[in-house]
């Protein structure tokens, strides 16, 4: 082995020894965030619950307001994720009935219950204060431009009007899924993943798209 490659064994390291102490930072804000509640959650906590330092938890986090947003796109960004596989494989089956399904898991979780309480707080906290409010739009905003791309895919399989704006759209779903999720919590009888399947399938029929694509077989 040269001393290039050693080099590049420590860099490689480092990197992966920032990760893991971020991931760290990020899982016990999380735990320390359900625990107490945003406003209720210091700094101090969440560092001493992860075994660090405050000054490690200002070397990757230049505040709590920006750990609880990056926390919160993280779970955004693996549920658009999780979205972009459902309408895209070709294993599908019916698109719509799978997404409900996501609809109904991510309602019921424990975990995700937690944050959508975390999320409302925060809410809260940003209408008093304008900073944490443009870090709210800005994080919400590349929540849509994630979505974005998977509903125009969508769009495009399922025939909706080439007039029909992507990011408008997205943004609809994403309200529209964030509202029922909230809605089943409250009243679990009144809003199943059949009622989430039915919103999708009247915003597209709404659209005069013509419904969902039987995924192609191989001939």
């Amino acid at each position: 082995m040269n001393d290039g490659d050693g080099v590049q064994r420590r860099r490689l390291t480092r990197t992966e020894a920032k990760a893991r102490t971020r991931q760290q930072l990020l899982d016990a804000a999380a735990r320390t965030f359900a625990q107490k509640g945003y406003g209720g959650a210091s700094v101090e906590e969440i560092a001493e619950s992860a075994g660090y330092s405050t000054g490690a938890l200002y070397s990757n986090f230049a505040s709590k307001e920006q750990l609880f947003l990056e926390l919160m796109s993280a779970r955004a960004s693996r549920r658009i994720t999780a979205v972009a596989e459902i309408l895209e494989g070709e294993d599908a089956g019916d698109p719509i009935e799978a997404l409900a399904r996501l609809m109904e898991r991510t309602a019921d979780r424990n975990q995700d219950t937690d944050l959508m309480a975390l999320r409302a707080e925060f809410w809260l906290y940003a209408v008093r204060n304008p900073d944490a409010m443009e870090a709210l739009v800005a994080q919400r905003r590349d929540q849509v431009d994630g979505l974005t791309g998977v509903i125009s895919t969508a769009m495009e399989r399922w025939g909706a009007p080439a007039d029909v704006s992507a990011t408008e759209l997205a943004t609809v779903v994403l309200a529209m899924f964030q509202g029922l999720v909230r809605q089943r919590r409250i009243d679990p009888a009144r809003v199943s993943g059949d009622l989430f399947a039915q919103s999708l399938r009247w915003l597209f029929a709404g659209l005069g798209a013509t419904g969902p694509e039987p995924p192609e077989r191989a001939r």
